[in-house]
């Protein structure tokens, strides 16, 4: 296969990759240890993720424990959940932070499962400007002849329609673990 082919492969690997990473930020009713992923807290004046300092476990399905690595970061793991407005209020108990996943209601599901959907979408528009992008290396490649340049492009455009197709694979997965009570 063509080394051009390959690496817009690989780019629209990155994508399916990147819209898989922000779907698990969504809260889909059950405990999930993603949700937390991107949440900053103050640590001594620095802003530091909150899973490099605490082990975030999972002992029930609707039920996270944050156990920092350090008793003094309690508080500011705490305020930082609190601020990520997840719809989560976090419980301090003696070394750790408890936080319950409330139960979505149908109205709730249905919103999260409109964000999956938005999510979707920005995945097959990133997916689109890499497929523009190599389309237009292709055509300012000067030599290429005419033949090869179209089964490159075929070929682009045969990877496109599988990682839409993924994609789309990916969020009626997701839709119907959100809508599932």
């Amino acid at each position: 296969m063509d080394p051009i082919v390959n690496e817009a492969k690989e780019k629209f690997g990155k994508c399916v990759a990147a819209y898989e990473s922000n779907l698990g930020k969504l809260r889909s009713g059950r405990a999930n240890p993603a949700i937390l992923a991107g949440i900053q807290c103050d640590y001594y004046g620095d802003k530091m993720d909150i899973n490099a300092l605490a082990a975030i476990q999972m002992p029930e399905p609707r039920q996270l424990v944050v156990k920092p690595y350090s008793r003094e970061d309690l508080k500011a793991i705490a305020q930082a959940i609190a601020a990520a407005n997840i719809g989560i209020n976090p419980q301090i108990e003696a070394d750790c932070i408890r936080l319950i996943i409330p139960p979505l209601t149908e109205d709730t599901r249905k919103q999260i499962a409109k964000q999956a959907k938005s999510l979707a979408e920005d995945a097959k528009v990133s997916v689109r400007n890499v497929r523009r992008e190599f389309l237009e290396l292709v055509k300012e490649d000067d030599t290429m002849s005419d033949d090869y340049r179209d089964r490159v492009e075929d070929d682009i455009q045969k990877a496109v329609e599988e990682t839409t197709k993924r994609i789309e694979e990916i969020l009626a997965a997701k839709t119907k673990e959100i809508l599932t009570i």
